[in-house]
Parts: structure tokens; C-alpha cells; sequence
């Protein structure tokens, strides 16, 4: 059990028995006239539903004991995502919202860790970063400033500004939730 206030994004939480990922913790300190809350947005790992929740902060939540495996991304089917053990080779079954947004990122081959739950995958960790090669881009402009910018499409068909030093082939890490470009990966 843990306080409502000790919640963070990524956790696994059991309530009225059901699993629910916490996507969002905010924790509101107010005066004394008006009560402190901890706001949580939740996801239903069942229905892929978002609930609003609030909270006082020292209200006692079950937190989950959550295995997590790396697996590799086979393919998708639908609205569902089929991931393979490395080691079993055993093939799993995920439905699309447990990804999110996330899906423009998939690639066959891709690591993502899986979260099981006694015996059952219930979620992914998704990475803050991932790295993706330059497919097209425009030539940079002679003269052109570090802080001049121009457009790239990359492996998974995303089209993001990148620094005109980067050409066709280099590889590059996007935020996740930002989709912009951070940095070149040297190799």
C-alpha cells in the first residue's frame, strides 16, 4: 500500500479490483481552509479507459507487483500487437491502447519492455527516446547557421525538423512525446 501522494506516472495500481496504469500524479497542497488533493489520471488496463480520480493525498492505494520482460515486436493485427519472448519465444498478445501514441514508433524488431502481472501481460513501458534513421532529406543551405532548420522523413514515415548537418542515413533520437529531434547518434 502506498499513499495517493507517493503516485507517479508508469505505475500499476489496483483499485476495486481493477488494474489501472497511473498516467498522470498531481498532488495540490492547499491553505488550511481548503483540503490538499492528489489528482490521478488513470487508465483501465482492461478497457483501455481514462478516469479522472481525486483523492486525499494520504489515502491508501494498493500498488501492484509488476514483473517486467523485454520482449521484441513482431507485428500488428488490427487494433492488437504480438510481441515474442527472446528466450521462450513465446508470442503475446497486446491491444493497441496499451500503446498509444507510441504505435508511429513501432518497427518489427523493436525492444519494449512488457509488464506482466501474475502470468499475465497487463502493459509497456514506453521509452522517453527512440533513435530512427534519416530516410529523405533536403540539402542543407550553404552558410546555413546551426540554428537554421529544414524538414526529414524518417524510417517509420514521421516527418520531423532536423539541423541542417544531418543528411540521409544518420541516425536520430526523437522525444517520444515531443516527436522532436534531440540529438544525432554517433556512431
Amino acid at each position: 500500500m502506498v499513499n495517493a501522494s507517493e503516485l507517479k506516472g508508469g505505475m500499476i495500481i489496483k483499485r476495486e479490483g481493477k488494474l489501472y496504469k497511473v498516467i498522470e500524479a498531481e498532488t495540490k497542497a492547499r491553505t488550511a481552509q481548503f483540503s490538499s488533493y492528489t489528482h490521478l489520471k488513470l487508465q483501465d488496463l482492461k478497457t483501455g479507459h481514462v478516469h479522472d480520480l481525486r483523492l486525499s493525498p494520504d489515502e491508501k492505494i494498493e500498488n501492484v507487483d509488476i514483473e517486467e520482460i523485454e520482449m521484441e515486436y513482431s507485428y500488428a493485427d488490427g487494433d492488437n500487437f504480438y510481441f515474442i519472448h527472446p528466450e521462450t519465444f513465446e508470442i503475446i498478445e497486446l491491444p493497441g491502447y496499451t500503446i498509444g501514441d507510441f504505435k508511429r514508433y513501432m518497427k518489427e524488431g523493436v525492444k519494449l519492455k512488457i509488464q506482466v502481472y501474475e502470468g499475465n501481460p497487463v502493459s509497456v513501458v514506453i521509452p522517453e527516446f527512440v533513435d530512427l534513421k534519416v530516410v529523405t532529406t533536403g540539402e542543407g543551405i550553404k552558410g546555413g547557421t546551426d540554428s537554421t532548420w529544414k524538414s526529414a522523413t524518417l524510417e517509420n514515415g514521421m516527418e520531423i525538423l532536423v539541423p541542417q548537418f544531418l543528411k540521409e542515413g544518420d541516425i536520430v533520437t526523437v522525444s517520444t512525446k515531443t516527436n522532436q529531434y534531440l540529438e544525432r547518434v554517433h556512431k
